[in-house]
């Protein structure tokens, strides 16, 4: 039987299967308790091209200064700060279009928050 984490990678293994057909960068999340981290990866799989995450020292002071987050890492309010910054440095590498992957995790809440703000700033998927 499985427990929760392996049933999360089957999950996500099935998503990955079909986004390496599309040949498109893949932008993917993973949470935990704290933190939320989004990377941008090439299409072959094998380069990072735009990490963001809540535990980067400036999103840290940012969240420390937001009365609404107030200094956690694990709420939507962060999430969608760091769909925000992951969007606009995935611009800056010089992509526009990407496939979402989950990895895994419901898309509902902050997976769900991190995925409309990065759309908002601008990236396609």
């Amino acid at each position: 039987m499985l427990n929760k984490k392996d049933q999360r990678i089957r999950r996500s293994r099935q998503t990955r299967a079909r986004i390496a057909v599309q040949r498109v960068a893949r932008l993917t999340v993973f949470r935990t308790n704290l933190h939320i981290y989004a990377t941008v990866i090439s299409d072959d799989g094998c380069k990072v091209l735009a990490t963001a995450s809540t535990a980067e020292a400036e999103v840290r002071k940012a969240l420390a200064a937001d009365s609404k987050v107030a200094g956690k890492g694990g709420n939507v309010s962060a999430a969608s700060i760091i769909g925000k910054r992951i969007a606009e440095k995935a611009k800056a590498a010089g992509i526009d279009k990407v496939a979402f992957d989950r990895a895994g995790f419901a898309y509902h809440g902050r997976v769900k928050a991190l995925a409309e703000a990065a759309r908002e700033a601008g990236l396609q998927f």
